[in-house]
């Protein structure tokens, strides 16, 4: 008798399995055919108030425009304008030198912190000047997809008759 119950248990054991097996491809394919929510994209974080992108020049140029009657005690952008255009010119000339120091050295950190140091005096030196940055961004559109060379070239022959000289050539 244990025998014949051996074998009918055995018989039924590989039919047990192939019933529990269609019930989890059951399970399995209802939950292929049950609709999956679709979410949103995730937003992009809001811009930092200081971005990476080109618009932090207009926001900088903002704010040294504003710091322009503020107290050169208490604001370096006021202090440099209240020295004059020489003074603005020259601080702007220091950066410059010290960014190409940097660039001989092939020191990039270097490069990329007196290249923030020359924008920033360069933006001193529009608002000294009474220039914008909308003004800059128009010449530079303007040029957009011209040659340097020939942009170059257009500027050096209409020069003498900006400056009334009857010559192309230029000492």
């Amino acid at each position: 008798m244990a025998k014949s119950t051996k074998k009918a248990a055995a018989k039924k054991a590989p039919a047990k399995k192939a019933a529990v097996k269609k019930a989890a491809g059951k399970k399995a394919a209802a939950r292929k055919a049950t609709p999956v929510a679709v979410l949103a994209p995730i937003a992009p974080p809001p811009p930092r108030a200081i971005g990476t992108s080109s618009a932090v020049l207009d926001r900088l140029w903002n704010v040294i425009e504003s710091r322009r009657s503020a107290d050169p005690d208490v604001s370096h952008s006021a202090r440099l304008l209240s020295r004059g255009t020489a003074k603005v010119a020259q601080k702007f000339g220091e950066e410059a030198v010290e960014c190409l120091i940097e660039a001989t050295l092939g020191n990039p950190e270097g490069v990329v912190a007196e290249s923030a140091d020359v924008l920033y005096h360069l933006l001193v030196l529009w608002v000294d000047a009474g220039i914008r940055p909308e003004d800059v961004w128009g010449e530079l559109l303007r040029r957009e997809g011209v040659s340097g060379i020939a942009e170059k070239a257009s500027r050096a022959k209409s020069l003498p008759g900006q400056l009334g000289l009857e010559t192309s050539k230029i000492p």
